[in-house]
């Protein structure tokens, strides 16, 4: 709805007004164009069933950020954004993969930033073929109607001139029939190590408790496929 100025006019605010201003033009440029987008998100978190009280509270933060940062699914959203990340199942020998995270440190799933997409379930798709090569990889266990089985808010440290923030990470699992296909992109991590889920669930503090509880849950509906198809 159209809104008249209101004192302070334009040649009378000072530079912060001025500043502030401009800022809130540009918000609203972003309800504006990924208002859709962004309601449709929230109704994922909405219908997502938490598994523990911690990703319950993660949930209510990244639907609280989504309200008040229009710009959340861009990296210029200054509190932090959106992210999408996924586990990699070879199903036939019950493997995940993990990769060594070159700036983190740490063994992590493969995952990243959306690069002014909206579609996280595409995004998730596209960081795990670029940061492993693996050429057939889909999503399990719809790969026509992909949905986070986790949802995770981390923070990310600080890093040169990348002030610390936060990654609301929307997480998936996608699948592979070719695990010795592994080929990296330039630039990307090439240390990657496939394990069964019992060896990953016992690495202890070399992986965190979201990606412990994240491959609890892939793990778990592998095991439901495989029951359903013994009836």
């Amino acid at each position: 709805m159209p809104r008249h100025t209101r004192p302070p006019l334009w040649r009378d605010k000072s530079p912060d007004q001025k500043l502030e201003t401009l800022r809130g033009l540009i918000l609203d440029l972003y309800r504006y164009q990924l208002g859709d987008a962004l309601a449709e998100i929230s109704a994922m978190l909405d219908a997502h069933q938490p598994a523990d009280a911690e990703e319950a509270c993660d949930i209510q933060q990244i639907k609280a950020l989504i309200a008040e940062h229009p710009n959340i699914l861009n990296m210029n959203c200054e509190i932090g954004h959106i992210t999408a990340s996924a586990v990699i199942v070879h199903p036939e020998s019950g493997r995940t993969l993990l990769h060594w995270h070159k700036r983190l440190t740490r063994w992590l799933q493969v995952g990243g930033h959306s690069e002014y997409e909206t579609d996280l379930a595409q995004v998730a798709l596209r960081e795990a073929r670029e940061e492993t090569g693996l050429p057939d990889l889909s999503h399990f266990p719809s790969a026509d109607l992909p949905l986070p089985v986790d949802y995770d808010v981390h923070t990310i440290p600080e890093s040169g001139k990348i002030p610390e923030h936060l990654h609301l990470d929307f997480r998936y699992v996608l699948v592979t029939e070719q695990p010795a296909a592994l080929a990296p992109s330039e630039g990307e991590s090439t240390r990657f190590r496939w394990l069964t889920f019992s060896e990953a669930l016992a690495m202890g503090a070399a992986i965190d408790d979201s990606l412990r509880r994240l491959l609890r849950k892939a793990s778990a509906l592998f095991d439901i496929e495989a029951s359903q198809k013994s009836v």
